[in-house]
């Protein structure tokens, strides 16, 4: 995987349609964290041959700024999969950071996918391992193995859940995934939204939500944005611009959190080392609460993220 891209803020996750010049030629635009150019299911299966070559030509002649850059494949049950691999990152150069793997429903399939990028390096002269891979989950037999789809491979940056598709694998009730349903009491997500997180935190990854399709709700989406935010997601898609001006927003530590964090860790500091032989203490008092080891890693967290978006220590 790509050492420059594997820490990069993945609060906004941007889907740019392949088979689109004009969408293409917006997306640099677009300050979105990540853009990912897609190959699969925005682009008609007639377009889908003649998308490789304008995802190519716009990942080597657009200036993609910083951002993490990424190409949406099809899922390994088509049969444009090996070819979109071919063809796209054989082709498209360095500044290609990853592949979107859809559908994945087991280890074995990142494992494939490992494989085959290994090779199109190489006969591409690419860096071996440059490429970075991102798996969906939007299935019940991926869920049900989604510990092992993490630990698959070293490639791996992120993991992300595609609720229309699991939606549909399901059987559930609605004709709209991704949103709000009203008559659940409770989110009806929430066991997936979990299980997906653990099992990504446990391998290291980035975890990233799917769509929301409202795209002119914004603050639906805002509300539905706080729940796996709150849970601890990094970033999730955004189908519009509009959309990607609110997810930098919320998935952003405010700068007084940023600030109390940075406070935390220094006191934290001072309470553990200053002082000689049995003066020095685990846990100290932080204005109203009481501080220590477990404040110091929640604390790590905010400045980690805050320092990703951007965000710098307010002086005094």
């Amino acid at each position: 995987m790509s050492a420059r891209t594997r820490d990069l803020p993945r609060r906004s996750c941007l889907s740019v349609p392949g088979s689109s010049e004009r969408f293409l030629q917006k997306g640099p635009s677009v300050p979105a964290d990540m853009t990912f150019l897609d190959l699969e299911d925005s682009v008609a299966p007639l377009e889908k041959e003649a998308a490789r070559a304008k995802v190519v030509d716009a990942i080597k002649n657009l200036d993609w700024g910083d951002r993490t850059l990424c190409v949406r494949v099809n899922a390994w049950d088509t049969e444009w999969t090996v070819f979109d691999i071919i063809e796209v990152v054989g082709n498209a150069g360095e500044r290609l950071d990853e592949i979107m793997l859809p559908k994945v429903q087991s280890a074995a399939e990142v494992v494939a996918m490992d494989m085959l990028l290994t090779q199109v390096e190489k006969k591409a002269g690419l860096p071996q391992g440059h490429i970075g891979i991102e798996a969906q989950i939007e299935t019940a037999r991926g869920l049900i193995n989604v510990e092992e789809i993490c630990a698959a491979s070293s490639r791996l940056e992120t993991i992300i859940f595609g609720p229309a598709d699991f939606a549909a694998s399901m059987e559930m009730p609605v004709l709209t995934g991704g949103v709000q349903i009203p008559d659940y009491p409770g989110d009806h997500f929430h066991y997936v939204f979990n299980k997906i997180l653990m099992a990504g935190r446990a391998n290291g990854l980035q975890v990233i939500d799917g769509p929301y399709l409202y795209v002119r709700d914004p603050e639906g989406f805002r509300d539905y944005c706080k729940r796996t935010r709150t849970l601890g997601y990094d970033g999730k898609w955004a189908l519009h611009p509009d959309q990607v001006t609110i997810l930098n927003e919320v998935f952003s530590p405010t700068q007084e959190q940023f600030d109390k964090a940075h406070a935390i860790l220094e006191a934290y500091e001072k309470a553990t080392t200053e002082g000689g032989a049995g003066e020095r203490k685990g846990a100290v008092m932080f204005g109203e609460e009481m501080i220590d080891e477990a404040s110091r890693k929640m604390a790590n967290k905010f400045v980690t993220r805050g320092t990703r978006a951007g965000l710098q220590r307010s002086a005094g």
